[in-house]
């Protein structure tokens, strides 16, 4: 579905920061909405939707267990 969003989880992706996640969350928000940018009227759901996103994807990768690797180390909740 979102082509140029990168697998994230170790060990692909050794080191993800804040900004992957964000980058993440957010071509998934444009390919939902179907805007890259949307109007005034709708940038407060949609920059609440990014951030939410982001937040799943940090819960989700923060519980991930990869095989043989044990559980991915805990980092700080996003904010």
């Amino acid at each position: 579905m979102c082509r140029s969003i990168k697998t994230l989880r170790p060990p692909v992706t050794p080191e993800v920061h804040d900004e992957d996640i964000r980058a993440a969350a957010l071509q998934y928000v444009r390919k939902v909405s179907g805007f890259r940018a949307p109007a005034a009227h709708n940038q407060e759901v949609f920059d609440r939707a990014v951030e939410d996103v982001a937040r799943a994807t940090q819960l989700l990768l923060d519980g991930l267990e990869v095989r043989g690797g044990g559980a991915s180390p805990r980092r700080p909740p996003v904010e």
